[in-house]
């Protein structure tokens, strides 16, 4: 796609916006301003913005106001964030380090880094509801989905599965991939159906987008895992290693890095395939191509 790396930089740039934006400094909130303080030093640490991102495209392919996956988008971002900071304290990941510098909890303290998460996973909530540019309808529709891709059957219960895979000795393919799918999928699916939603796009559509964020999903968690093996602290900005050292059962520790590659791009060719139902979708397709050869 032409102009692709500026479209990007646009996205992107609306999304730093609009963070800032949601989670300010007002009088009200002056004696909480040290969690604000550790909630903004995750939110505001950079990444991606993979999730946010998706969620303006499916949003504009579909025929949508950019202005109406504000709060939905940046809301991803935040139950993302809460994720991160929970996933590097000493009773999870136990990592000093998140996008090339110190975890919330190493530059704040364990517990505010618990309470900053907290806030992270709460206030999504409270902006979407808040929405001036959705209708009630499509509020309650995007709380529903968003509540159950975070929830016991979505990125928390994926986090279960994986702390108890630590344990097991007989972990399969169909534990691994029902793993990927609430852990990283459901996060990645509900974007691009939120983008949808704010479209006001039909069930069969959203269902594409759905099926296509769960396929996209698995391949970025692949193509993680084989970087957490090939990359470098410095080019990931965490700990490179970390997964062999948890003794995290991984598509790459189970079958090696080449069968990880393949079923990525098998993962990537599906969800192009999926893509098909989407009209504007040139932006989504190079995205998605160069996900899956990300080096970073």
């Amino acid at each position: 796609m032409k102009n692709f790396e500026e479209k990007m930089k646009s996205y992107v740039d609306y999304i730093e916006k609009e963070l800032k934006n949601f989670n300010n400094y007002s009088h009200e909130n002056r004696p909480q301003v040290k969690l604000i303080d550790a909630m903004n030093y995750s939110l505001r640490a950079g990444g991606k913005r993979l999730r946010p991102v998706l969620v303006h495209a499916f949003c504009e392919a579909l025929g949508g106001m950019i202005e109406a996956s504000s709060a939905p988008a940046c809301a991803i971002e935040m139950v993302h964030t809460f994720s991160l900071i929970h996933d590097d304290l000493p009773a999870m990941d136990n990592d000093d380090f998140r996008r090339g510098k110190p975890s919330c909890h190493k530059a704040f303290g364990e517990a505010m880094a618990i309470l900053a998460g907290d806030a992270l996973a709460v206030l999504p909530f409270e902006i979407i509801a808040d929405a001036q540019h959705l209708t009630p309808e499509q509020k309650v529709l995007i709380i529903s989905v968003l509540a159950n891709s975070v929830g016991r059957d979505g990125m928390i219960g994926g986090q279960v599965i994986d702390m108890e895979n630590e344990k097991c000795d007989n972990v399969d393919e169909d534990n691994l991939r029902n793993l990927y799918r609430c852990k990283t999928g459901q996060l990645i699916a509900v974007s691009c159906v939120m983008g949808a939603i704010c479209a006001d796009a039909d069930n069969e559509t959203i269902r594409a987008a759905a099926e296509y964020g769960l396929r996209l999903g698995f391949a970025f968690q692949l193509i993680d895992d084989i970087l957490d093996v090939t990359s470098t602290t410095e080019e990931l900005g965490k700990p490179v290693g970390s997964d062999e050292a948890s003794n995290k059962n991984t598509y790459v520790s189970l079958f090696g890095i080449e069968k990880a590659k393949e079923a990525a791009d098998k993962a990537t060719s599906e969800a192009l395939e999926w893509l098909s139902a989407i009209r504007d979708n040139e932006f989504l397709v190079t995205l998605t191509e160069k996900l899956l050869k990300r080096k970073y």
